[in-house]
């Protein structure tokens, strides 16, 4: 019985899609690292309209009551 062979996506070269291959579906740690670089960098990229930002997210987590803690001591929250 031969076990499955695919293209790394990096390189294209064969490799074997096995529990023995750690790297699978990549073909070498190196392989890996140079595709996780590329999504890091944004290098890929989906097609399609872009999502605005959530203000919601920007806003403080704080009412005006509370105060933010900077360096240990408690400071005036500044909006």
């Amino acid at each position: 019985m031969s076990s499955l062979q695919v293209r790394c996506p990096q390189c294209h070269t064969l490799s074997g899609y096995t529990t023995a291959n750690k790297w699978r579906p990549f073909c070498s740690e190196r392989c890996k690292m140079i595709d996780l670089g590329a999504w890091a960098s944004d290098a890929y990229s989906i097609v399609g309209k872009a999502i605005e930002g959530d203000d919601a997210l920007e806003q403080p987590l704080l009412d005006d009551n509370e105060q933010r803690v900077v360096g240990g001591t408690p400071s005036p929250n500044q909006h």
